[in-house]
C-alpha cells in the first residue's frame, strides 16, 4: 500500500537537466548573486571577469600583451554588448564551440598551457555562453579564423574561414540575458578598478576600456602607492620573486592593511598566503633588527599588498575569497624574508623610520593597556554581558556562520521588528542608543572611554585584532531620514577612523528598506524610491493607499522579515583608495564647519 509521502513521487519525477540548462536554472552556483549591475559583485562582472581572465592567462603564459575591452549600451533597446579581444594563441579552431559551451572542456587542465590560473573548473566562458542573450566568439590562428554564434547557450552559426589581416588571438562578445538579469547596466567605475586591478598584477600588459588604457610598470608598487598615496612613513619596500610579488609600507593610520591576491584573483578575506606573509614580515624585522617585537607592534600601521602564483590553489569558498592551501607557508615566509630584508639594507633610512614607527607602537600599546583594564573593569560592574546585543547561534568561523550578519540598529523599536523577524541562527542585531560620539581624528583610546563604542567593538570580536571578527557581514540599518543618515555617517567614520579593513574586506554593508509601500485590498508592492512609488501608483491605481515608513520601526516584524530574509538588499561600503579615506572624513565629519555647510547649501536634495 503506497504511504501518503510516497503518493506522485515517481520516476516522471527524476529531471536530468543538461549543463546548459542547469546553467540558467542554477545561475547562483555558477557566478553568485545576480544583481543589476549597482553592487561590484553582481553577475555581469563576473561574466566579463570570466572572458577577461582567460585573456590575461594569454599573457601570463607569455603570449599576447594588450587586451582591448568595450562596453557599449544601444539606446534604443537598452541592450548592453561587451568585447574583449586578446592577442594570445587563440582557441584551436577544431575546438571553438566545444570550449565555450560544452563543460569540463578546456586546456587549464594541461600545466604545460596554463600554469598559474584561478579558473581550472572548465566552466566560466560556458557560463557567460549560457547567459547571454548573444554570444560570438572569434579565434584568430596562424591566417585562419574560426566563428561560432550562439544564442542563450544554444549554437546557431559557425564557419571556418581565411583570416589574413588579424592576428592571433580570441575574439568574445556578448550580451548579457535580461530574462536572467533584468534591467542592468554596468558601472563603469567598477570596471575601471578591475581593469587597474588586472595592469597591477601583471606588469607589461596594456588593458584599454572604450579606448582608455591601464598599464603598471612596478606592478604592487603602483598599486600601494596609488593607494595610500603620499602618506607613506618611508619609501615603498618591493620585492618581486617566480612566484610571489610584494610591496610594503607604513603609515600613521591605525590597523593592518592588505591587498592579497592568488592567481590574480583578489581575496579580500585573506587566506594561509597572507598569514604566511604576515609571519615572514615579523620574523625578518626582528632578525634584522636583533630585537623580539612582537607582531601587533611591528604591523600596526602597515600597508602592504602580496600576490602568489600558485598551480592549484584551493579556495575555502566558492567565491575564491580565502585561499586554504596549507603546504606553501614555508616557502612564502622565506621569500618574504629575504624580500623585507633587502630593502632594510639597501634603504638604511627606512629602516630607521620603521623601527621608530615601531618603539611608538609598543609605547602607544602600553597607555593603550592601561584604559583597557578601566574600561574593562567598568564594563564588568555594569553586566556581564554586552548590553543591546541579540546574538545569532552561528558565528564566523563556524561550519554555518560565513554569512552570519550583524545589523546595527538605531533604538528599540526598529531592533523589536527586527529581533521578532531575524534568522536566530545567523543574524544578529545590536541596538544603538541614538546617535554614536564622533571619532574623527580621535585616538584609539577614544574608544575605551565610550560605553557604547566599546559595547560594539566587544560584540564584533575586533578589539584585538580581525581575525577574532565574529561575523561574516557587518549591517547597518538606520532610517532613510537625516538622523538616520547622519548615525549611519558616524558609525563609518568609526570603523574607517579604526578598522578599515573592515571595509577593505567588505564586510561593511548598509540596509536597503522601501520608503514607500503602495498597496490595494489584493496587492501590495514596496517602493525604495519616489521614481518606484510613482510607477506603484500608476500600475495599482488611483485606489492605491501609500504609506511613507518614517522609520524601521514602522515596519512590523510580519512585513521586515522578506527585507532581511533572502531578497535582502544590502549597499556595500567601499573606498576607491585609502588615501583619499582621510580628507573625505575631515571634509564630512571634521571640524570644518563653514565649508562643509557651504557644500551641503549647493548640494541640498529636498525631496528624502
Amino acid at each position: 500500500m503506497a504511504t501518503k509521502n510516497s503518493q506522485g513521487y515517481d520516476e516522471s519525477k527524476i529531471k536530468t537537466l543538461s549543463s546548459l540548462e542547469h546553467i540558467r536554472l542554477r545561475t547562483g552556483m555558477y557566478i553568485g548573486r545576480l544583481g543589476d549591475g549597482s553592487n561590484q559583485d553582481d553577475g555581469i562582472y563576473v561574466l566579463l571577469k570570466e572572458v577577461i581572465d582567460n585573456s590575461v592567462d594569454e599573457f601570463i603564459m607569455g603570449a599576447g600583451d594588450r587586451i582591448v575591452v568595450r562596453i557599449e549600451r544601444e539606446e534604443a533597446s537598452g541592450l548592453v554588448r561587451v568585447a574583449v579581444r586578446d592577442y594570445g594563441r587563440g582557441i584551436p579552431l577544431g575546438k571553438v564551440v566545444e570550449a565555450v559551451s560544452v563543460i569540463n572542456t578546456g586546456a587549464k587542465y594541461n600545466d604545460d598551457v596554463f600554469q598559474f590560473s584561478v579558473g581550472l573548473n572548465g566552466v566560466g566562458t560556458k557560463a557567460v555562453n549560457a547567459l547571454s542573450s548573444e554570444f560570438r566568439v572569434v579565434a584568430y590562428r596562424d591566417g585562419r579564423q574560426f566563428e561560432a554564434r550562439f544564442e542563450k547557450g544554444v549554437l546557431k552559426y559557425k564557419r571556418e574561414s581565411d583570416s589574413k589581416r588579424e592576428s592571433d588571438g580570441t575574439l568574445v562578445e556578448f550580451t548579457p540575458d535580461r530574462e536572467i538579469f533584468g534591467d542592468y547596466a554596468y558601472n563603469v567605475e567598477f570596471v575601471e578598478k578591475r581593469m587597474r586591478n588586472y595592469a597591477y598584477l601583471n606588469s607589461g600588459l596594456t588593458l584599454s576600456l572604450n579606448g582608455a588604457d591601464y598599464a603598471s610598470k612596478n606592478g604592487l608598487h603602483d598599486l600601494l602607492y596609488d593607494e595610500v598615496g603620499d602618506s607613506t612613513l618611508y619609501d615603498i619596500g618591493y620585492w618581486r620573486g617566480d612566484k610571489i610579488e610584494l610591496a610594503f609600507t607604513h603609515t600613521n593610520n591605525y590597523g593592518e592593511q592588505y591587498f592579497s591576491f592568488v592567481n590574480g584573483q583578489f581575496t579580500s578575506d585573506g587566506g594561509s598566503h597572507l598569514s604566511a606573509f604576515r609571519e615572514g614580515f615579523l620574523k625578518a624585522i626582528n632578525e634584522f633588527f636583533k630585537a623580539q617585537y612582537k607582531g601587533e607592534d611591528v604591523r600596526e600601521g602597515i600597508a602592504a599588498a602580496v600576490a602568489v602564483k600558485l598551480k592549484s590553489p584551493v579556495f575555502e569558498s566558492q567565491t575564491k575569497n580565502k585561499l586554504g592551501n596549507t603546504d606553501i607557508k614555508a616557502w612564502i615566509i622565506a621569500e618574504v624574508k629575504s624580500g623585507v630584508d633587502d630593502f632594510l639594507r639597501r634603504n638604511p633610512e627606512a629602516a630607521r623610520r620603521l623601527q621608530d614607527k615601531i618603539l611608538a607602537n609598543e609605547k602607544l600599546r602600553t597607555e593603550l593597556n592601561v584604559v583597557k583594564k578601566e574600561a574593562k573593569e567598568a564594563a564588568r560592574k555594569i553586566e556581564l554581558r554586552i548590553p543591546k546585543l541579540k546574538d545569532c547561534k552561528f558565528h564566523l568561523g563556524d561550519p554555518k556562520g560565513e554569512l552570519s550578519t550583524i545589523f546595527l540598529t538605531e533604538g528599540l523599536s526598529a531592533s523589536g521588528s527586527m529581533v521578532s523577524s531575524r534568522n536566530v541562527y545567523t543574524q544578529a542585531i545590536f541596538s544603538l542608543r541614538g546617535k554614536v560620539e564622533n571619532m574623527c581624528g580621535r585616538s584609539r583610546t577614544a574608544i575605551y572611554k565610550n560605553e557604547e563604542l566599546y559595547n560594539l567593538m566587544m560584540a564584533l570580536g575586533i578589539e584585538t585584532d580581525l581575525e577574532h571578527l565574529r561575523y561574516g557581514r557587518i549591517v547597518i540599518a538606520t532610517d532613510a531620514d537625516y538622523d538616520g543618515f547622519h548615525i549611519r555617517n558616524l558609525l563609518l567614520t568609526f570603523f574607517l577612523t579604526f578598522f578599515e579593513e573592515l571595509v577593505t574586506q567588505e564586510r561593511i554593508y548598509i540596509l536597503e528598506t522601501p520608503l514607500f509601500r503602495a498597496r490595494t485590498k489584493k496587492e501590495t508592492l514596496y517602493c525604495y524610491s519616489a521614481k518606484e512609488r510613482d510607477e506603484a501608483v500608476k500600475e495599482l491605481g488611483v485606489s492605491a493607499e501609500v504609506t511613507r515608513f518614517k522609520g524601521l520601526g514602522e515596519i512590523s516584524p510580519s512585513e521586515f522579515g522578506q527585507f532581511i530574509g533572502e531578497d535582502i538588499r544590502l549597499v556595500r561600503v567601499d573606498v576607491q583608495a585609502l588615501k583619499a579615506v582621510p580628507e573625505i572624513l575631515e571634509f564630512y565629519m571634521g571640524k570644518n564647519t563653514p565649508e562643509r555647510r557651504e557644500f551641503i547649501m549647493q548640494n541640498l536634495v529636498s525631496d528624502l
